[in-house]
């Protein structure tokens, strides 16, 4: 992929972020997703590549854009795989939480898993941490060889889960063990970068959630060193056989950062749309809107931090 992709795309998670952010609080999460959906599709017309989305909002006949099979970009420049979550955490920007982003992931053509919408296992850590976790492993000595990696005891270490009454069982173990527990309402997508990030404080995830979204983490762990390890865990039969349609025969098979992202290149691009502890969200001032991203690159290991001011006149003036 070309090196100046990366700048190209978040420019596109910088206007589904504008654009979801204008519902923030008001309680209608699919008019924020519709926008910000609507916004990255439009964006991504101008984006130099011969895109294909293989993870978006759904089946053709499930979304009117940003559809599985969907073709992205001007129709020249590298040929690619798109994975997208135009509001990664609905419910967050519904009732002003934290930590909703706009987020896309990219990697060369064929390199991306496609991933079906259905639940998945999921750890992630830190570079830290790299080669230490093990899914099959209990929680307890996952947390204990976490400890032993960051040189700290287990009651030091943080943990970030989803407060899901299916985790009631994760979330005792790791009480027990010693370790604290930062549960969070939504969200898995940034809780797995922020493993990444000292200043997050978070030193491993756990969990069940998206697998669409498991995948996009693996590319942003991929630019940045870290580790994910996941399992689908398909509830239905017909999600079984949705498995099988991909080549996954053994549903307990562990995926690692091989299966779900091939290659030495992809890229990762977030905005924030409300605040968290990476990113701020979206900024409102008068006639002009700040915002807040940051794009990786795994062949360089490049990360960027990006402010943006946006005016609201000209080609944004359609977002007011």
């Amino acid at each position: 992929m070309e090196r100046s992709l990366s700048m190209e795309l978040v420019r596109v998670t910088e206007l589904a972020a504008l654009s979801s952010a204008r519902w923030v609080g008001r309680g209608m999460k699919n008019e924020a997703d519709h926008a910000a959906t609507e916004a990255m599709r439009k964006m991504f017309d101008t984006i130099p590549m011969e895109g294909i989305v293989v993870i978006g909002e759904g089946e053709m006949d499930e979304a009117p854009m940003l559809y599985i099979g969907e073709k992205l970009g001007t129709g020249k420049g590298p040929m690619v795989d798109i994975a997208v979550d135009p509001v990664e955490g609905t419910n967050l920007v519904a009732k002003g939480g934290w930590n909703s982003i706009a987020v896309l992931a990219v990697a060369d053509r064929g390199n991306l898993l496609h991933a079906p919408d259905m639940y998945m296992e999921k750890i992630a850590v830190g570079p830290e941490c790299v080669g230490c976790i093990d899914i099959n492993a209990s929680i307890t000595d996952n947390l204990k060889a976490v400890a032993k990696a960051k040189n700290k005891e287990i009651s030091d270490v943080l943990v970030t889960i989803l407060d899901r009454e299916r985790h009631a069982w994760m979330i005792q173990e790791i009480r027990e063990a010693g370790a604290r527990i930062k549960l969070i309402t939504d969200g898995d997508l940034a809780a797995g970068i922020n493993t990444c990030f000292d200043e997050t404080g978070i030193d491993i995830m756990f969990g069940i959630g998206g697998a669409p979204e498991g995948v996009i983490t693996a590319v942003a762990l991929k630019c940045l060193g870290g580790e994910f390890q996941g399992r689908l865990k398909p509830e239905t039969e017909k999600e079984v056989q949705r498995c099988k349609k991909m080549g996954i025969d053994d549903v307990n098979k562990v995926l690692y950062m091989d299966d779900l992202v091939k290659g030495d290149d992809a890229i990762f691009a977030a905005t924030g749309i409300t605040d968290g502890e990476l990113l701020k969200g979206v900024q409102f001032k008068g006639k002009k809107a700040t915002t807040s991203s940051v794009v990786m690159r795994a062949k360089t290991g490049t990360v960027r931090f990006i402010e943006g001011t946006h005016n609201f006149q000209g080609k944004l003036a359609r977002l007011k």
